[in-house]
């Protein structure tokens, strides 16, 4: 959209925590007001939208609106909302029961351009993998996630990480 709309997002967001569960509704309402000064087709509309369905506790109502955005071309608008709704979906997924459809959602992001989402697309992807009973991967992304920010140990961390999941390498 423009600088204006999104620095009056980025403050309706910031007002989130006011926003008491009772009164998540009027939340909503203050981000549908702004998707509404949006053109039609944009997909940054369903993308706010699914952020406040998220972060007020309906992740099924989430869903398909971030599957409306990322269809409406949000990465090619925004490759780094592209790759939060990419986050927020398989999070949403996996809070949904589809916690399959979230590791393959997220794991080709593991290879995408290195950004400050990195460790969040760990961590979510983790967090996926540990639904589907597959603990070991989940902790091993999280070691190596964790290993970098380590003011020490981390090339040991980062060898257990790797060891959980080829213990032979």
């Amino acid at each position: 959209m423009n600088e204006d709309w999104e620095k009056r997002v980025v403050s309706a967001w910031a007002t989130l925590d006011d926003y008491p569960q009772e009164r998540a509704a009027e939340f909503r309402a203050v981000i549908d007001a702004l998707v509404a000064e949006l053109p039609d087709g944009s997909p940054l509309g369903p993308f706010e939208q699914a952020c406040a369905w998220d972060s007020t506790g309906h992740s099924d109502k989430a869903v398909p609106l971030y599957r409306e955005a990322l269809a409406r071309g949000l990465g090619e608008e925004s490759g780094y909302k592209g790759r939060r709704a990419k986050i927020q979906l398989s999070s949403s997924l996996r809070n949904t029961g589809r916690a399959e459809e979230g590791v393959k959602l997220l794991t080709p992001e593991l290879d995408a351009p290195s950004d400050e989402l990195d460790d969040a697309v760990r961590a979510t992807l983790a967090l996926c993998l540990s639904s589907l009973g597959r603990d070991r991967e989940g902790l091993s992304l999280v070691l190596g996630a964790l290993a970098r920010h380590l003011p020490r140990y981390q090339r040991s961390m980062a060898n257990y990480a790797r060891a959980l999941v080829d213990p032979e390498g």
